[in-house]
């Protein structure tokens, strides 16, 4: 390995012009590049992308997914240095502020922005990564854990920037003594060769116009993944002829859905049985909340609490003022796919 080649400073550049180095370097010349954060993508592991979105993100064809966790980046990016004063008053190690893009020594596509450099005790040089999370997630970070997805990322950095350690610190509380980690990983060349076989194929996959598909990616996230990329369904087209290959899971879709629509009329009508034998009930309990039977086996507790909620009435604001209606209305796609079994 080598040392990084400084491409360029990013420090007060435009957020168009820092996303026009990231794509292709400061002068254009690169046609296709990898970044810290794209690195979990390539291996499945993103919560938020899939590999085809970011092919397809790569090759021009559709603008990033920032509207799942806009807000999450957001607050991440505001709260760096805050966590890096904090990792420096916790450490006694020196955050040092770099805003350089650097590209590997031997794979140009390979590209990073730190987020600090950090000097040790000892004078060693490594860097440092600020994350944020909700306290609920908090016990991704336990014990010195760091999740994947983070993981590939900053070995990537220590990568591109040859240096042997990254130390990550993630805050999800006021307290930085109780609610903040510091974990520190250390070069693998193993693990780091693993990483630039995959991403050296994703570059390959690029260049050959080979998308990847959605093999391997949580269910969940690849239909959301797919709707972004396809968009409302267009009812002009033809009808789509399926081989028989996939008979045995349109099958089943099919009957899975039989199962939930028969689920569903049974939870109606239980909720209508629920509701005429509650009125009786209802009526003993008054304004009470809670109410009790015992017998000799067991006890039944009653509760009957108000609970409040409230919603915007839009049909009094449509007809109050139209243009807020408007403004405020939000309009969002969504598609199922539905297998229904016709006898011939």
């Amino acid at each position: 390995m080598g040392a990084p080649c400084l491409l360029c400073d990013t420090k007060d550049m435009t957020r168009e012009r820092w996303l026009e180095c990231r794509a292709h370097g400061p002068d254009g010349d690169i046609d296709y590049t990898i970044g810290g954060s794209d690195v979990s993508v390539v291996f499945g592991e993103n919560p938020w992308t899939t590999p085809l979105e970011l092919w397809r993100i790569k090759k021009g064809l559709m603008m990033p997914n920032d509207a799942g966790n806009a807000r999450q980046k957001e607050m991440g990016h505001i709260m760096e240095p805050t966590i890096a004063y904090w990792y420096g008053s916790l450490t006694g190690n020196r955050v040092i502020e770099d805003t350089g893009l650097y590209q590997h020594a031997e794979y140009p596509y390979a590209l990073a922005n730190l987020d600090y450099r950090i000097k040790d005790a000892g004078g060693a040089d490594g860097l440092l990564e600020c994350k944020t999370t909700s306290w609920h997630k908090a016990g991704d970070w336990a014990d010195g854990a760091v999740p994947a997805h983070y993981e590939h990322q900053v070995r990537f950095y220590m990568a591109v920037m040859d240096l042997d350690f990254a130390d990550i610190s993630c805050l999800w509380g006021m307290n930085p003594e109780t609610d903040m980690s510091i974990c520190r990983l250390h070069r693998d060349r193993d693990i780091e060769a693993i990483i630039f076989e995959r991403l050296d194929a994703f570059i390959e996959s690029l260049r050959l116009n080979s998308p990847p598909n959605m093999s391997g990616v949580v269910p969940k996230l690849a239909m959301e993944s797919l709707a972004r990329i396809y968009g409302a369904s267009k009812p002009d087209l033809p009808t789509i002829e399926f081989g028989k290959k996939h008979e045995r899971a349109l099958r089943r879709i099919a009957e899975l859905q039989a199962d939930n629509a028969k689920f569903s009329r049974n939870v109606r009508e239980n909720e209508k049985e629920i509701t005429a034998l509650s009125v009786k009930i209802a009526e003993i309990m008054g304004s009470h909340e809670h109410g009790v039977l015992e017998t000799g086996a067991d006890k039944l507790t009653v509760s009957f609490v108000s609970k409040l909620t409230h919603r915007v009435d839009s049909d009094l604001l449509k007809t109050n003022n139209i243009s807020v209606y408007n403004s405020v209305l939000k309009t969002s796609v969504s598609r199922k796919v539905k297998v229904e079994i016709q006898v011939k």
